[in-house]
């Protein structure tokens, strides 16, 4: 995450402070998370299933219509269809 804020022009100072903030946050979810997860298998398996949503909203909402805007064609489709095979092949074996 620090190249692309450098490279667009950002100082040195500023890309460091970001990238620190960053890390904090994510140590602080950690625990949380270590925290929560502690209580029950049910609370893990609703943050995964809520995290997933998410994650599947993102990419839906604005990932796949930014990959079809700029690579006109059927590759983006295949590339999804090829990926969601995949990953319930590897469940399936798992």
């Amino acid at each position: 995450m620090a190249v692309p804020m450098k490279n667009g022009g950002m100082k040195t100072s500023k890309v460091i402070f970001y990238v620190i903030l960053s890390g904090v946050s994510t140590g602080i979810g950690a625990l949380f998370g270590a925290l929560v997860g502690g209580i029950s298998q049910s609370v893990i398996a609703m943050c995964l299933a809520f995290a997933g949503g998410a994650m599947i909203y993102i990419v839906s909402g604005e990932l796949i219509p930014e990959a079809n805007s700029l690579y006109h064609g059927r590759i983006t489709a295949i590339g999804n269809i090829t990926g969601l095979l995949i990953g319930f092949f590897a469940m399936s074996i798992a």
